[in-house]
């Protein structure tokens, strides 16, 4: 089979030249397929595993279809947005936009990327100027649109990045509220690395007869991860997780957690052991997930607790090793979740530590991937293991109701028990009935002393 060259496919000199100087010379299957369709005009659904190019492939053709539109003018209204990109994480809009900057940096194609978590205003006098390519997060963007600051009416192409995780995210109402602001004449195209029913379903609203592209079988884990399974106890995973971490392949890790809690607790726990970790999640603020982030990309930190909402997006090069010390409810996470290693052809580890609670999660993701994968006993060394528990039979029951401790017997007095005597030198009057009672004797008075009136 004859190999493709970016130049085959028809792209701009322009775009040509960027790619070379980003070392890229021969573009990945679902970019030598996606890339003539999308030139053609046509609407795109592309499948493809994470990690094999998916920016670039629409990317690029986007690019090329507004050269015609580029403009080295300073007014605005030569800058109108022809091209909006929504994706479900503020981490990948952020990767996607340095992605469209790389390539069009020798046109006069003007980007910017919009998310939430920081002050709108900074992002307002950027829009104001002008930008051909936005790409943004959907609440962001519907936050700019009420406060007139951005317009969708000169839109020609419309790209949903990672559809399926923007579905399972909740945002099905404000992407229907984003594309009845659209011009209805215009191009649309959806990639993501899984296809469900409901994105089908939605690509049947606002797609006209798509050409679908499946460079890998659906929902599928790339070939080149190694997968593991260790079956270990609920109490135990953090025992096994640090001896795992102490490996000589996990110099630079992923750990994903199902809760911002988990997450917080662990990377504090693994601190205090020593490790330099740090944590990713919803609750911090988007510049403290950009600096563990870049601090992680550095290899300053080099374990990275994370919750599913960093499972997309975070474009790591040459990431040997995930961790799933929780696995997720939902199969496709976890696809998503190993597609953070194993990225361009590059090999990679995905180990996942089970517990007996999470086992019916783990046949669903064997049933997903259409992969039994090898399962392990977890083995903790003797003095790390914690001694087994007594049985329950054994220790003493509790229950909800509250005793209260038997109190201690208190000092006894012989005293006490003896019976009532009357006193003897006050004896008891008896009183007759209807006896009158006795008068009260007057008191005695006491004469008054006479003082000499002074003459």
């Amino acid at each position: 089979m004859n190999t493709v060259s970016f130049a085959d496919l028809k792209l701009a000199p322009e775009l040509l030249r960027a790619l070379t100087e980003s070392g890229y010379t021969t573009p990945t299957p679902v970019q030598a397929q996606a890339i003539p369709v999308v030139l053609e005009g046509h609407d795109l659904m592309a499948g493809a595993q994470t990690g094999t190019g998916k920016t670039a492939a629409f990317a690029l053709p986007l690019l090329q279809k507004l050269l015609p539109h580029a403009s080295s003018s300073t007014s605005p209204a030569r800058h109108p947005v022809r091209a909006l990109i929504l994706v479900p994480t503020r981490e990948l809009a952020v990767q996607v936009e340095e992605s469209v900057r790389a390539y069009a940096k020798h046109t006069n194609l003007r980007s910017l990327v919009v998310y939430g978590g920081v002050d709108i205003k900074t992002q307002t006098p950027h829009l104001k100027t002008g930008v051909e390519v936005l790409v943004a997060t959907p609440g962001r963007l519907l936050d700019h649109i009420e406060q007139k600051t951005v317009l969708l009416n000169q839109v020609q192409v419309l790209v949903l990045d990672e559809a399926d995780r923007m579905l399972d995210m909740g945002f099905m109402p404000a992407l229907k509220r984003i594309l009845a602001l659209l011009p209805r004449q215009r191009q649309s195209l959806m990639f993501s690395a899984t296809f469900s029913n409901e994105i089908k379903k939605l690509s049947e609203d606002f797609m006209n007869y798509p050409t679908l592209i499946e460079v890998a079988r659906s929902n599928a884990s790339a070939e080149n991860i190694t997968q593991k399974v260790y079956l270990v106890q609920q109490s135990d995973k953090h025992q096994l997780l640090a001896q795992i971490l102490r490996g000589d392949d996990a110099k630079q890790v992923i750990v994903f957690t199902k809760t911002k809690l988990t997450a917080s607790r662990l990377a504090k726990q693994l601190q205090r052991e020593g490790v330099s970790a740090d944590a990713i999640h919803g609750d911090k603020t988007q510049l403290e997930r950009m600096q563990a982030l870049d601090a992680f990309k550095q290899g300053k930190v080099a374990v990275l607790i994370a919750t599913d909402v960093a499972a997309r997006g975070l474009d790591i090069d040459h990431l040997p090793m995930v961790i799933n010390y929780e696995i997720p409810h939902a199969a496709e996470d976890y696809v998503h979740r190993i597609g953070r290693t194993g990225r361009a052809g590059a090999s990679g580890t995905a180990i996942s530590l089970v517990s007996p609670e999470e086992e019916r999660y783990l046949a669903d993701i064997e049933k997903l991937i259409k992969t039994e994968i090898k399962k392990e006993k977890a083995a903790l060394p003797e003095h790390a293991a914690r001694p087994p528990r007594a049985p329950r039979a054994e220790q003493p029951e509790r229950s909800h109701e509250y005793h209260r401790p038997a109190p201690s017997k208190p000092h006894h007095d012989p005293w006490f028990d003896k019976p009532y005597v009357p006193s003897i030198s006050a004896p008891a009057v008896p009183v007759k009935k209807h006896e009158e009672p006795a008068p009260v004797k007057p008191k005695a008075q006491i004469p008054a002393l006479f003082m000499r009136k002074p003459s």
